[in-house]
């Protein structure tokens, strides 16, 4: 009876809402030999849930020792080696025996303190890198979940908007903050004119490995939103997405003109006069000046009218 009694409070103290270190890697039947013979001092009396909240205290609610567990991935087996090595001594001391209580938080401390200088020295990772893609290598090891945590990012980044000009070079690169495998897929898609991020709008234009996609030349119809998936293995990693807005050559010139001919004018509407020219001395000369300002403004834009043209 007063085994099984042992036993509910042995479960009652590791299943509760707190989790951590010590309950990912010590087993259960360890632990009820721990603490079998957990004497209160002061009382003089066996208290197995004391040893349960001391073990909680230490181990579990400890900061330190929770941010000493986060290791990469493959690492939580070394976590385990290092707990159990200053754990299992400890339990097959104590089996069957009775100590005081301040004992127990004296040894359990002290193997705390040795796991987190042990456990610290393990390799850490990067971490996660905003705002998206699945980073299989960023995720640690938590110990209040006994789990590797996910970046928890959607594969899906937000669209980055390119201008160019028609007829010029475009350049869009499938580049993430974050480490890839060696062994990558990279596939290239277009939705035309829009600017979406719907998969059923996109058609594939490429598929391999090459991570920069180029124009060489940029018309109209490259207008649109250009998607870059990256797979490694089967696994889609991340999703890029770039939106490619041309402007017509056409309409690049006309603004251009009409650029060259606001900077020619003062307020008021008249031209700015020739730089070093003698100041005016009569009505006359004053009305020939913007005529030659203005023929020759008049002589650029056609010039720069008919090469735009040209091309």
């Amino acid at each position: 009876m007063c085994t099984c009694v042992l036993w509910l409070a042995c479960l009652a103290g590791l299943l509760g809402p707190s989790l951590g270190c010590y309950r990912c890697f010590v087993a259960v039947e360890d632990s009820l030999r721990l603490c079998w013979g957990h004497v209160v001092a002061e009382h003089g009396i066996r208290n197995v849930d004391g040893c349960f909240q001391k073990l909680d205290s230490i181990f579990n609610n400890d900061q330190a020792v929770i941010d000493a567990g986060k290791v990469g991935r493959g690492y939580d087996k070394q976590l385990k080696q290092i707990l159990d090595a200053e754990i299992l001594p400890i339990v097959e001391e104590f089996d069957r025996k009775e100590n005081n209580d301040y004992v127990y938080e004296q040894r359990l401390q002290t193997a705390a303190d040795n796991f987190i200088a042990a456990a610290s020295k393990l390799p850490r990772v990067s971490g996660c890198f905003p705002p998206c893609g699945f980073q299989s290598a960023g995720a640690e090891y938590n110990c209040i979940t006994c789990q590797y945590d996910s970046c928890e990012f959607p594969l899906d980044c937000p669209v980055e908007e390119i201008k160019v000009m028609e007829r010029s070079r475009s350049r869009m690169r499938c580049d993430v903050p974050f480490a890839l495998s060696d062994e990558i897929e990279v596939i290239w898609r277009f939705a035309e004119e829009v600017r979406t991020q719907q998969v059923d709008h996109f058609k594939e234009v490429t598929v391999g490995v090459d991570r920069l996609y180029s124009i060489p030349s940029t018309g109209l119809h490259h207008q649109g939103t250009y998607q870059c998936e990256i797979y490694s293995g089967r696994r889609s990693v991340v999703r890029l997405y770039f939106y490619l807005a041309v402007t017509p050559q056409a309409v690049a010139g006309h603004t251009e003109l009409q650029e060259i001919f606001d900077l020619s004018l003062l307020p008021g509407g008249q031209l700015v006069p020739q730089t070093g020219a003698p100041p005016p001395s009569s009505a006359s000369s004053f009305l020939r000046l913007p005529l030659t300002v203005l023929l020759m403004a008049c002589l650029t834009a056609s010039l720069l009218l008919l090469f735009l043209s040209l091309g």
